[in-house]
């Protein structure tokens, strides 16, 4: 992270304002950067960029590398002349209050290929040299990808949902087999690149937007992949499976506060040996990948880096899973040889185990502080602001929580008692006082999800973990005003995380 004290919001570009039933890379993301910059805050933390899965969980992606065709901004298209402006503004009877992405996903996707086709018939030399360029210089991810995405497509409307069950020779990435999809669906093929080369021109842009005026852009790695993906479809060795390609053993948690039987997340582990007989050329290559779109990373689940909690395939929930060890410090010795030092943000939460403790501190990683969390023990609580190292990323709640004002409003007696107590508050604005209590401390880096800067509730929160209805939260500029800018900029101004000369 930076040497100097920051602070930012956490929000996800789908909960952005705008006019085509989600948020993205368009004319909002650059009116929040401006309205960061008047709050006062250096920071913007994003979840993962990747393509949504099931649930609409941007966690369980098709890919690790690829970006989400539906953070793509329809505005510069327009502009190109390769979206019908009255074609996008359909997109008004959208909703606006929510991300519905039953009906966004595949409006916006029928944008993208209107894009596409004209593009094909229209674009300059230039256009098409910048594609070219970018499919060359990313092919290492990229071919596979959109070769995955065009046969998924094509057995998807054989209601074939996993690619264990496409025709052997592309499920088992017969070389012949491999030529003749390829040449079969380059149309296809060409499309997800140009989607890519879209998302990726807007992302670079925006994030040199961000750091012209000093915010920087924190990113969000998952641990796993999911199985249905391009990543586990290109190497299969790499990750834990039978014969027939499907997971022997899945990734999850074990029981904690969060669920009694814990979280069958269902993703593939891996195969950490295969990994590490590679140098774990693999894991250089997606954090290389994440450190080019992002200034600093968020890597989730860290812990599992250690130790990691292995479910048996067959098992319907993570009760009867077990504890195996992980490469830990050698993968990262690896990555800092390659990469050089790591800008990353350790998600430490959960079941923390001295071991972990260890690799996170021996990395020289920042872990998170949740103060949600501190208010259940003591005045020894290590989520406490009073106990915070210099050396932490500290937030008032993370996606997987309630929003601050929902945690209050149905928080045992004695924690609300408690937060009263620590927090000179008589609850009546939570949110502000959670606010305060992190940027006063001494974390180098404090984050407030967007939700608790407008003091939202229960309704608003972005994720429940173990639920399928979530991520759809959004929010509108008019809910917005003027007072939490000022109150932001104020505490930033005042607790010197961010330059005296900001109002």
């Amino acid at each position: 992270m930076s040497r100097h004290r920051r602070s930012g919001i956490l929000l996800h570009p789908t909960s952005l304002p705008g006019p085509h039933g989600s948020g993205d890379f368009g004319p909002a993301a650059y009116h929040f950067v401006d309205w960061l910059v008047a709050a006062g805050q250096r920071a913007w933390q994003v979840l993962p960029l990747t393509p949504i899965g099931p649930g609409n969980s941007p966690y369980a992606s098709v890919s690790a590398f690829a970006g989400s065709p539906w953070l793509v901004a329809l505005e510069p298209l327009i502009d190109k002349g390769w979206i019908d402006a009255a074609d996008a503004a359909t997109g008004n009877s959208l909703p606006r209050s929510h991300v519905d992405f039953e009906r966004t996903v595949p409006w916006r996707m029928a944008r993208l290929r209107e894009a596409f086709t004209r593009f094909t018939c229209m674009a300059s030399d230039d256009d098409r040299f910048a594609l070219a360029t970018f499919c060359a210089a990313e092919a290492g991810w990229l071919d596979d990808y959109a070769l995955f995405m065009a046969l998924d497509g094509h057995h998807q409307r054989q209601q074939i949902w996993n690619w264990t069950g496409w025709e052997a020779g592309c499920a088992r990435r017969d070389p012949e087999a491999l030529r003749t999809a390829r040449a079969q669906w380059q149309p296809e093929i060409g499309f997800w690149c140009f989607v890519q080369w879209c998302f990726f021109t807007q992302w670079r842009a925006l994030r040199c937007y961000a750091n012209e005026r000093d915010v920087q852009l924190v990113g969000d790695l998952p641990i796993f992949v999911a199985h249905h993906s391009a990543d586990c479809w290109a190497r299969p060795d790499l990750f834990l499976l039978d014969a027939e390609g499907e997971p022997r053993v899945v990734a999850g948690v074990p029981p904690d506060y969060f669920s009694a039987t814990g979280q069958r997340w269902g993703n593939p582990l891996y195969d950490w040996p295969a990994m590490q007989q590679e140098g774990f050329a693999w894991w250089v290559a997606r954090m290389r990948h994440e450190l080019a779109r992002a200034d600093v990373v968020r890597i989730d689940h860290f812990r599992g880096f250690a130790a990691y909690w292995e479910i048996p395939a067959s098992a319907p929930t993570a009760v009867d899973g077990r504890w195996v060890p992980a490469p830990g410090a050698t993968l990262f010795k690896a990555l800092q040889a390659a990469l050089g030092p790591l800008p990353v943000i350790a998600e430490d939460l959960g079941v923390i185990t001295p071991d972990v403790e260890a690799l996170r501190d021996g990395c020289g990683f920042p872990g998170m502080k949740i103060l949600q969390f501190a208010f259940s023990g003591d005045a020894t609580h290590a989520f406490l602001p009073h106990n915070y190292p210099v050396h932490c990323a500290a937030y008032s709640g993370t996606h997987d929580n309630d929003t601050a004002r929902g945690w209050y409003d149905t928080a045992p007696a004695h924690e609300r008692c408690h937060a009263e107590a620590y927090l000179d508050t008589d609850g009546t604005e939570i949110h502000w006082a959670m606010i305060r209590a992190i940027c006063g401390s001494v974390a180098q880096l404090a984050v407030y999800p967007m939700q608790d800067v407008l003091g939202l509730g229960t309704e608003h929160r972005m994720n429940t973990p173990g639920r399928l209805d979530c991520w759809t939260w959004r929010f509108v500029w008019e809910e917005v005003g003027s007072e939490p800018a000022q109150k932001l900029a104020s505490l930033a101004v005042a607790f010197g995380r961010t330059p005296k000369q900001r109002p």
